[in-house]
């Protein structure tokens, strides 16, 4: 299905066909004095018309853009097609010749339009290559910031607690010494009420005694009982012995407020600083330093030519077919240096070959019908291992290491990063799926779960790939969608095909910003542009594929496919 141009952006990279009645070929060229899109083949014909001779016919993106017809409510027959300098209001030429603009300077509202046209694209050039990329870097270092702050945070927390765990040390310390010196004075104070009571118990001792004499003398057996009896000093009773109150300690609770304890502890203070304002690159210093130096400035000024310079070619041709030993499917190809690359199927087998079709080393894996391998900017091969939940790195040595460890969840797609080198890494884990961004020595940085209604954006990411912007395209079986999202994480759009079933499975991105994805369903190649849009079915069964099931893309612009049950991958020329 062709797309209207009010559908397009102005500088998108889009499929439209040819405007020729009954033409279906991709359109590529416009003549801006019919206002007419055109393939090729139906401009040399337009050119070669002596009705058309002279007519301006120009490149689809260097087109001049229509200018809305819309007739004149005063004169219904005549349209607006005149601005009028001194009113600034669009009128008819009709309008023009009444008393209202008697002498005043009129302008061609077409060409008014076409310079707005041509300053409103270099406004979203401006916007598309600083405004948004500088803002997208101040949100990066704005969630840096937050990260730090949150570390600085707890630390002082960390802090708080151990001096408060020292004090309450130090009180249980006091405590318990004042504890002790009680126990000390309880001890004296009854050691003396002890001696008090057994001085009594002695002088009751005493004194019973003394009633069993006073009993003997009042029946005397003899004369000298008696005797005794009656001298005087034997019927003094001694005094009962004086005893005293102890006299208790008394407790005065300690003086001391929350200001108190407040003081014995450390304060938190906020420097009296003006904060640092945070660095926004000038659009000269951004565009100095998107020039590079020697061979990468040579590469870079190469790219940025050939993506001014390509489009969609009218079709599709194969350039090249490969047979790939040692698999008995292709269902997922990474492409390595030096003319080598690695293929994978469904049984774990992960083969390296040449372009002669030479095996050049075979390793068993978990990974089955996903995207789980990748080749680093350094030429390494990484590759994630589902059943002991780790990624693991091939050096150019052939040396395996255990490179990052996913926790408890399984790592299933990865892509290795064309723009800064970071690894993305689709994962599941109990019907839940995420994608994690780690930069190139394995440490995590970012992770993508939900939108920002907080709905879950993945169940089960089996191919990942990036695009141009930085946007993370994701094909979700269990979804049956790409779903993509910006750098910074957030929801862009999801496609979901277009039949009633689709069921993707490899995927891949172009210099164009095109994403290309394999539909298992139907057995085609969807294409579609940066922003979900699709454009059209690139390879079908009709062109020779029988069930692609992986794609990527070469730095020739060439694009690679690997099928269900063929063990060949097959490269396809569908720029020019």
């Amino acid at each position: 299905m062709a797309l209207s141009e009010s559908q397009i952006p102005p500088d998108a990279q889009h499929y439209l066909v040819c405007g020729t009645e009954d033409c279906e070929k991709n359109c590529q060229f416009y003549c801006n004095d019919c206002h007419h899109p055109m393939c090729e083949q139906c401009r040399d014909g337009h050119q070669k018309s002596p009705e058309k001779k002279g007519h301006e016919v120009v490149p689809y993106k260097q087109r001049k853009r229509q200018l809305p017809m819309q007739k004149c409510k005063i004169h219904p027959t005549k349209d607006i097609d005149l601005l009028c300098e001194e009113c600034q209001i669009p009128l008819c030429s009709k309008c023009a010749t009444t008393k209202e603009h008697r002498g005043h300077v009129f302008t061609d509202l077409e060409m008014v339009f076409t310079e707005k046209c041509s300053s409103c694209n270099v406004e979203v050039t401006k916007i598309r290559s600083y405004f948004e990329p500088t803002s997208q870097d101040l949100k990066k270092e704005i969630a840096r910031d937050v990260t730090e702050i949150k570390k600085i945070m707890e630390g002082i927390r960390t802090s708080m607690k151990a001096e408060a765990e020292v004090v309450k040390n130090l009180v249980d310390t006091v405590t318990s010494d004042k504890i002790e010196q009680v126990d000390k004075i309880e001890q004296s104070l009854l050691q003396t009420i002890s001696s008090q009571n057994q001085e009594i118990d002695d002088y009751i001792n005493y004194l019973n005694d003394l009633i069993k004499t006073f009993y003997g003398y009042l029946s005397p057996s003899n004369i000298e009982q008696l005797t005794v009896a009656l001298k005087s000093e034997n019927l003094i009773i001694r005094p009962i012995p004086e005893t005293y109150k102890p006299v208790p300690p008394i407790f005065t609770a300690g003086q001391y407020s929350k200001e108190d304890f407040a003081k014995l502890l450390g304060k938190i203070t906020v420097p009296n600083i003006k904060p640092e304002n945070r660095k926004i690159k000038p659009m000269e210093t951004v565009s100095i330093q998107l020039k590079s130096t020697g061979k990468q400035r040579k590469q870079d000024r190469q790219k940025y030519n050939v993506k001014q310079t390509l489009s969609l070619s009218s079709s599709v041709t194969k350039v090249r077919e490969y047979t790939v030993p040692g698999v008995g499917s292709v269902f997922h190809i990474s492409l390595g240096k030096s003319g080598r690359l690695w293929v994978s199927d469904m049984y774990g087998n992960l083969v390296q070959t040449d372009l002669q079709g030479n095996q050049l080393q075979k390793i068993q894996t978990s990974g089955r019908s996903e995207g789980y391998h990748t080749v680093t900017q350094d030429g390494d091969l990484i590759y994630t291992d589902q059943d002991n939940k780790v990624i693991n790195r091939i050096t150019s040595d052939n040396t395996i290491t255990k490179f990052i460890k996913t926790g408890n969840w399984e790592p299933l797609s990865i892509h290795s990063s064309h723009i800064n080198g970071d690894i993305l890494v689709g994962m599941k884990k109990d019907g839940k799926g995420k994608v994690t961004r780690y930069n190139k020595t394995g440490e995590e940085i970012q992770n993508i779960q939900r939108d920002n209604k907080g709905r879950k954006l993945y169940s089960r990411p089996h191919y990942i790939t990036e695009n141009i912007s930085g946007n993370v395209c994701v094909s979700d079986y269990d979804k049956h969608a790409v779903v993509v999202v910006d750098k910074s994480g957030q929801h862009r759009f999801s496609y979901t095909g277009q039949g009633s079933r689709f069921y993707p499975y490899g995927i891949c991105t172009d210099v164009l910003g095109h994403i290309l994805v394999c539909d298992s369903f139907s057995k085609t190649i969807h294409l579609l542009d940066q922003d979900g849009q699709f454009l059209s079915l690139l390879l079908t069964p009709q062109q020779g594929v029988w069930c692609p099931y992986s794609v990527c893309v070469d730095d020739e612009n060439n694009l690679w496919v690997g099928q269900n049950l063929i063990k060949t991958v097959r490269v396809y020329k569908y720029l020019q």
